[in-house]
């Protein structure tokens, strides 16, 4: 791997920035510090936020939820279709603050202001229409009269991780708000920066700043609070915390959704193109330095073309260029957090201990800075091995080989994960059909995840482990409705008439329910 270590440029301007985002926060709790992967320097000092500080957030956003919800769809979707415009304008911000946080590769956090740019459009062209009322066929043919209303649950508990804080944020955020909703969010400490940035957007466009409150602290501490008020609850995160907060959404009799962990496979059939199969496992396997859910952990090779692609697998893993840059020059960056790097060399570490081989990398690399890992193939990765069985989110991945088709989706559903897949095929019906038999809730087909997740009219969520609920699509936003069903009648046809004995009555509706039977009514 080729390296730069020149030390990130716009740290001045960004302490800048950050502190005075971080002065929109108003919270009363301990002063929190992050600090930035490829420096360590303070981030920002972000006043932390108390269990009473969330209950009056949610005050705050109930109070304005009701004339936010009372706008026209077309009118809300009018003020948050104008975030697209700014994004796209303003990503230079965008991208120095996601870096900053994060520590991801720029070209990286560019995918962020892409996707969070497209579901602002989608959201904004699709909401008017799916939000009015629909009229359904009643139980009696112009007789009676039945619509559809979709109404705003109310104020929705936002959490969001830390990897990818703005077309994360964007993507559970501005759904809701555009079905009329509220929102307190916790953002995660370590780039709540970057959602009070999209935040300040937001109101920029036109959105009422109370409508959307942001919050930050430690989850143990808030997390509570944070559902004690809320009408449903959307959060993408750990497995782990996923159950505990689903089980606390559950006792309180509201909805959720989960996107939780992923170790998700890639198969490349025995038809595939090696090169191009290669160069595409290198971005699914290391975009965001493997810190994202999609990432794919698990590379399944026919046995016929397992030892060319490695081979150009390790080539193009190797020529990735690690570096700190805030320009376009870098392959990969760094981990966000000291946990992560201590989570991918034990991963690493463990594996090794058991058999497993180092094909490339496999070094954490600090004289490029404090938390660079190299991106790190691994051969003969076996069960019992915490690389094999756990979801490791860092630039980490197994390549081994598979007989037929058979073993390749056994092997693919093995463990208790189903988010995304990818397979990897020249027959493009060869490669459906092995997709429509995995258990993943999204499939790309030559390609490592983004084709799925970029398609905002087709909803994606995981399956067993990996979650519960949908994001993009018309069931990502409808999610954030409850549905109201309203019935007119012009006569009532249901009951006897005076002086009409039941079986009578029985049997005119018997006879009438053949005849719309027959007319196909």
């Amino acid at each position: 791997m080729t390296a730069a270590t020149r030390r990130p440029g716009p740290a001045p301007a960004l302490s800048s920035t950050t502190g005075r985002l971080a002065a929109t926060l108003a919270g009363t709790g301990p002063v929190l510090a992050p600090r930035a992967p490829f420096t360590l320097d303070v981030i920002a000092r972000l006043p932390s936020s108390t269990r009473a500080d969330v209950s009056f957030a949610h005050d705050r956003a109930r109070a304005a939820q009701h004339a936010w919800a009372a706008r026209e769809p077309r009118v809300r979707a009018r003020i948050l279709g104008r975030l697209h415009d700014l994004l796209l304008d303003r990503q230079r911000e965008a991208l120095d603050l996601i870096q900053w946080e994060t520590g991801k590769a720029r070209a990286h956090a560019f995918e962020e202001v892409a996707d969070a740019a497209g579901v602002c459009h989608y959201c904004a062209r699709r909401a008017p229409a799916l939000l009015a009322p629909r009229r359904r066929a009643g139980a009696l043919p112009l007789v009676t009269a039945v619509r559809v209303l979709r109404h705003p649950k109310g104020v929705v508990a936002v959490i969001t991780p830390w990897n990818y804080p703005l077309s994360l944020v964007v993507a559970d955020v501005v759904p809701a708000l555009l079905a009329g909703n509220a929102v307190v969010h916790k953002a995660d400490t370590q780039a709540a920066c970057t959602a009070l940035w999209a935040r300040e957007l937001c109101v920029e466009a036109g959105l009422p700043r109370d409508v959307w409150q942001v919050v930050v602290g430690d989850p143990a501490d808030i997390g509570p609070a944070l559902l004690e008020q809320a009408d449903h609850l959307a959060f993408t995160g750990s497995t782990a915390s996923g159950r505990t907060l689903g089980r606390m959404a559950g006792g309180r009799l509201i909805g959720s959704m989960l996107e939780l962990g992923g170790k998700n496979p890639m198969l490349v059939l025995a038809d595939a193109d090696v090169e191009r199969a290669a160069a595409g496992a290198v971005r699914a396997c290391f975009t965001s330095a493997g810190q994202l859910c999609m990432s794919v952990e698990r590379i399944l090779v026919h046995e016929a073309l397992h030892d060319r692609f490695v081979e150009r697998f390790v080539a193009h893993t190797t020529a990735l260029r690690l570096s700190p840059a805030f320009d376009f020059s870098a392959g990969m960056g760094s981990l966000t957090t000291r946990a992560q790097l201590e989570r991918v060399t034990a991963h690493i570490d463990q594996a090794v201990a058991k058999g497993a081989r180092v094909l490339c990398g496999g070094r954490p690399r600090p004289d490029i800075g404090p938390l660079f890992h190299e991106p790190t193939v691994l051969a003969d990765v076996s069960t019992g091995m915490t690389v094999h069985e756990e979801e490791t989110f860092g630039p980490v991945v197994s390549v081994g080989p598979f007989h037929d088709d058979e073993e390749a989706v056994a092997l693919a559903d093995e463990g208790q994960y189903g988010l995304t897949a990818s397979v990897w095929s020249r027959d493009a019906a060869h490669a459906t059909r092995v997709a429509a038999r995995l258990h993943a809730g999204a499939v790309s087909v030559n390609e490592g995840f983004r084709t799925a997740h970029a398609c905002y009219d087709a909803p994606i969520g995981g399956r067993r482990d990996s979650g519960t609920g949908y994001r993009h699509g018309a069931e990502g936003l409808l999610q954030y409705t409850d549905l109201q069903v309203v019935a007119h009648t012009r006569a009532n046809l249901f009951d006897p008439r005076p002086g009409t004995s039941a079986e009578r009555h029985a049997a005119r509706l018997t006879a009438l329910r053949r005849a719309m039977a027959r007319l196909g009514l």
